[in-house]
């Protein structure tokens, strides 16, 4: 069982927000899931460099904060789909932004990562 480092901060607006979507992969699955991309494998594939046990662990994790739903079909083979819950949805329009700004700060976010990678320090996204 996991043991935590350091206990958790529960007064602060950015502490809590890092509580929920702390994980490399978070923001892409309320992301895809939004878009419709509802079953695990549709996950996998829009993932792909996500390892089958993060995509297993981070959305049961996004479960227990309440940001999404899963349904299990009764039907063999078995059919799983997860959805947004309304708490996620709210989310939505952050990821967005953020993503937005990615994409406008694109060039210099690379030189940023891309020099910091060769001195030598490994990329934050590498850690998870």
């Amino acid at each position: 069982m996991y043991k935590r480092k350091f206990p958790v901060t529960l007064d602060c607006g950015l502490d809590l927000i890092g509580e929920v979507m702390y994980g490399k992969w978070k923001m892409r699955l309320l992301y895809f899931i939004n878009e419709g991309h509802k079953r695990p494998s549709d996950l996998q594939r829009k993932i792909p460099h996500a390892s089958r046990r993060v995509l297993n662990i981070q959305p049961k994790e996004l479960q227990e904060h309440e940001l999404i739903a899963k349904t299990i079909y009764p039907q063999l083979p078995p059919k799983a789909e997860y959805r947004l819950t309304e708490f996620g949805k709210s989310l939505i329009p952050i990821i967005s932004t953020l993503g937005k700004w990615g994409d406008k700060n694109q060039k210099r976010l690379q030189k940023v990562i891309l020099n910091r990678t060769s001195k030598g320090l490994t990329p934050k996204s590498q850690l998870n």
